[in-house]
């Protein structure tokens, strides 16, 4: 069985005091492949130095990130894509629109989101969407018909059922993650109205475990957990479940 953690942050501090050993507990559980969507500026050199240790078993992308986007985003995206002239990055992500935590500076980070598309277009790469408390704004850039070619994933997806075929419907693949192992999640119910030839896996570690670690720190040996999930909701083994997803990842990052 081929998995792939499509989204997973192990870069990032939570993960300073045991990384080695998340790692061979994720390749333990049948991991092939980590991607590693970047955050800011701050974040290349740990998102680097990771992926250079584990050059076979991890994949870089550069991004910024929404809630990154404040008052010095000029210089911020500025370095990002700098960094894509430097590096052969497999997608560019994480980006989007975030308008959970703060509203404050919506202008920006669709100013961000659109030139970071730019460039999806321009390096002719896949595009990792955040996109929390804004759907309505994500569609209204990507709905741009100078944005027609562009792919990517939608991260962390909790919307409809509805909304995931107009997404689909343009080349995009839904990024499903441990929200779906919730038990009072509608994610299931979503899930299910979408054919698994549009769905990857993710963990989006540290964040969002899955069931049975709920609440605590996740990493992508967790993933099990979550393509047994699906695997349940489609009426699939595990592993062609594992399959369909890791081959879709595999196409659109082209790995």
């Amino acid at each position: 069985m081929q998995l792939i953690d499509t989204h997973a942050h192990l870069f990032l501090d939570d993960f300073a005091d045991d990384i080695d050993q998340v790692v061979r507990r994720s390749m333990s559980n049948g991991i092939d492949k980590i991607v590693l969507p970047n955050i800011d500026s701050k974040s290349i050199g740990p998102l680097h130095e990771l992926s250079e240790k584990y050059p076979q078993f991890m994949v870089p992308l550069m991004g910024l990130h929404p809630t990154h986007v404040k008052d010095d985003y000029r210089s911020e995206l500025g370095i990002i894509l700098d960094q894509l002239e430097k590096y052969p990055y497999k997608a560019i992500g994480e980006i989007g629109i975030d308008l959970y935590w703060d509203k404050s500076f919506l202008e920006q980070q669709i100013e961000v989101f659109e030139q970071q598309l730019d460039a999806a277009l321009l390096f002719s790469l896949p595009v990792i969407i955040h996109a929390r408390d804004s759907f309505n704004e994500i569609l209204n850039s990507i709905r741009k018909l100078k944005y027609k070619g562009v792919t990517g994933i939608f991260h962390a997806y909790t919307g409809t059922a509805d909304l995931a075929r107009e997404i689909t419907s343009k080349g995009f693949l839904i990024g499903i993650g441990g929200i779906l192992t919730f038990k009072n999640a509608h994610l299931s119910e979503v899930v299910n109205e979408i054919d698994i030839k549009h769905i990857v896996l993710e963990t989006d570690s540290p964040y969002l475990a899955p069931v049975p670690y709920r609440g605590k720190r996740n990493e992508s040996s967790y993933l099990i957990h979550i393509v047994e999930k699906l695997a349940e909701i489609k009426g699939l083994t595990i592993e062609e479940a594992g399959n369909i997803t890791s081959q879709n990842a595999m196409k659109l990052f082209n790995i």
